[in-house]
């Protein structure tokens, strides 16, 4: 399982690669990721690269922008939709900070739990919300990524341990790029180029990941 792991990880890592060969497509990536609303366009791109055959070398081009717009905002409204119950858990605790913000130590105190608390269900949430996601994706149908009998039975094909580790991976890189990008505040134009290519990571190794779980018949319909 871990050496599936790390050919999904390496072979993603070799795709993003491919975004540092065309610097006028990452500079766009960039510069459409900082502008709100519009940056919907980059991921609908991302799931262009979802959408794109395990055996393509070559990125989506990035063109058809009403189009890549429309795919980001059902991403982007499906991934909400996913993320409420975290957000039920943790927004009581912007109300007691909010109340006790005269103290500090209690305020950070709060703060810090809210945040655990907030991370523990995102990734609880995320565990079967990406691989909907994902589904929806592929079928380019929305109501695939409430299809949770589909779903469940994808992971399952896909393996526990191995989606769950791949999980698991994803999570801690975000978590390290986030924290790098808050305490070096000097290095926020570095985050920014590496933004798009990270998301390209992801989103290939996510495509890998929900192939492995691919029957033959379903081979025929959609790409892996």
């Amino acid at each position: 399982m871990i050496l599936k792991l790390n050919i999904t990880i390496t072979d993603s890592i070799d795709y993003a690669k491919l975004l540092l060969t065309d610097f006028g497509q990452l500079l766009l990536l960039v510069i459409l990721s900082i502008i709100p609303v519009v940056n919907l366009i980059v991921v609908g791109y991302m799931g262009n690269i979802i959408k794109q055959p395990i055996d393509s070398k070559q990125l989506p081009s990035l063109d058809n922008y009403a189009e890549l717009w429309t795919q980001g905002l059902k991403i982007g409204i499906a991934a909400i939709i996913y993320m409420i119950i975290p957000l039920v858990l943790v927004l009581p605790f912007f109300d007691v900070w909010g109340v006790l913000s005269f103290m500090p130590d209690i305020r950070g105190s709060n703060a810090l739990l809210m945040q655990l608390t907030g991370a523990l269900a995102a990734f609880l949430i995320a565990i079967i919300g990406v691989i909907a996601i994902v589904n929806m994706i592929k079928h380019d149908n929305f109501s695939k990524a409430f299809a949770f009998s589909e779903v469940f039975e994808r992971i399952k094909r896909i393996g526990w341990v191995d989606y769950i580790q791949w999980i698991l991976v994803i999570f801690v890189c975000i978590a390290i790029i986030s924290a790098i990008g808050r305490i070096f505040l000097i290095f926020w134009f570095i985050a920014l180029l590496i933004a798009p290519i990270f998301g390209v990571f992801i989103a290939r190794s996510a495509s890998l990941i929900y192939s492995e779980g691919t029957t033959t018949q379903e081979a025929s319909t959609i790409p892996t």
